[in-house]
This record gives structure tokens, sequence and C-alpha cells, in this order.
């Protein structure tokens, strides 16, 4: 839980870098809250069929949008790239796949251009 508080501390920090815990943890925590959200959305009937999401988890999705972005910015610094790369997921299918080999990719040894490694850190 402090992986994905840590983030939400970051609130709109998109320079520096994360490490790959940080980073699946926070989607992890985002997940099964989403989940959790979308349940009782479903059972106080203010979940669209339609589009999926209820006023709780359009709420929570909106309030984690820029966290989300800026942990994914940070995870693409750690692994020496620019967050320009976000955008490859725009490409369907393919974008995500490569997007998700970045993300699961190992931290660059040492300093890089966009800070120290958080792993020293720990």
């Amino acid at each position: 839980m402090n992986w994905y508080l840590e983030v939400l501390k970051k609130y709109a920090q998109f320079s520096g870098r994360a490490r790959r815990k940080e980073y699946w943890f926070f989607v992890l925590f985002n997940l099964l809250i989403s989940i959790a959200l979308a349940i009782v959305d479903s059972l106080t009937g203010t979940l669209d069929t339609e589009t999926g999401y209820g006023l709780l988890s359009g709420i929570y999705s909106l309030a984690v949008f820029i966290p989300s972005m800026a942990v994914g910015f940070r995870r693409l610094h750690d692994t020496g790239r620019s967050a320009w790369w976000i955008l490859i997921a725009l490409i369907p299918l393919i974008g995500v796949i490569v997007l998700l080999v970045f993300m699961v990719q190992d931290s660059e040894e040492g300093e890089n251009k966009y800070g120290p490694s958080p792993k020293l850190d720990a």
C-alpha cells in the first residue's frame, strides 16, 4: 500500500525515475480499487452498462489520471526513454505491447539523464 500512496504523494511529478515495483504496485492497487468501486456502483445502481463506468468509478478514474500519467512517465525515464514514448500506446495492439515491454524492463544502471537510480534509495 505504501507504493500506491507514494505515487499519490508525487501527484504531478513528471520528472525523475520510478522503479518497476513502484509502477506495478500502483497499477495493482489501482485495478483492485477500480474493481471494488465498480461493484459498489453496480450494487447502488449508478453503473452505466453502456460505458462501463459508474459514478464512483468515474470520479476515481478522473482523480488518478494525472498520477497514473506521472508514474508512467517516470517509469519510462527509469528505462532511459523519453516520456513521449507513452504515445506509442495510441497504435492499436502493437503499441500497447511495446509499452508493456518497456514497463517491465529493468532500470538503467546508475544515473541517467533523468536522475539517479531509485534503486539506490531503497
